[in-house]
């Protein structure tokens, strides 16, 4: 979800592991030259999820953490690809963390239905983190602490 923390926890996790840091929102902004508010008041919410589709396909690297844009999963086919390259962690986070966190949501380039609430979104999008996550983590607490959950997790595998 957005507000769940997938690039403050990636970028550290990045840096302890001495990875590459990739995050597909910046990959496309990178890629159209706007911003994903830009992509979806101009072309609309399904072609910003082709281009997420895009650039997730695209990623062909090693050794890497990749944070994705949560409308991820709305594709079978970019996360086939992601679970092919590594494991999927869900960072999971109750809905009032959620509702605290994201103050922009009209601004932020949110695929979602038009009039459908935050916590529709939030009850659509969970059922497919669910079905996609290799791992799921508690990340209703700090970037550093879930950084850390994630890394003891990941050791025992």
């Amino acid at each position: 979800m957005p507000g769940a923390g997938k690039s403050t926890v990636g970028h550290l996790l990045a840096r302890h592991l001495q990875f590459e840091f990739i995050d597909t929102d910046k990959l496309i902004r990178q890629q159209q030259k706007r911003t994903l508010q830009n992509i979806v008041n101009q072309d609309g919410c399904l072609q910003l999820l082709q281009f997420e589709e895009q650039a997730v396909l695209s990623i062909a690297a090693e050794k890497a953490v990749i944070a994705t844009g949560g409308s991820t999963v709305y594709s079978t086919a970019a996360m086939q690809h992601l679970s092919s390259l590594s494991k999927i962690i869900y960072l999971s986070v109750p809905y009032e963390i959620i509702e605290e966190r994201i103050k922009n949501l009209d601004t932020r380039g949110l695929v979602k239905k038009p009039r459908q609430s935050l916590h529709d979104l939030y009850v659509e999008r969970t059922v497919l983190y669910e079905k996609y996550a290799d791992i799921t983590v508690a990340a209703d607490m700090t970037a550093e602490r879930v950084a850390e959950k994630i890394m003891a997790v990941t050791a025992e595998i």
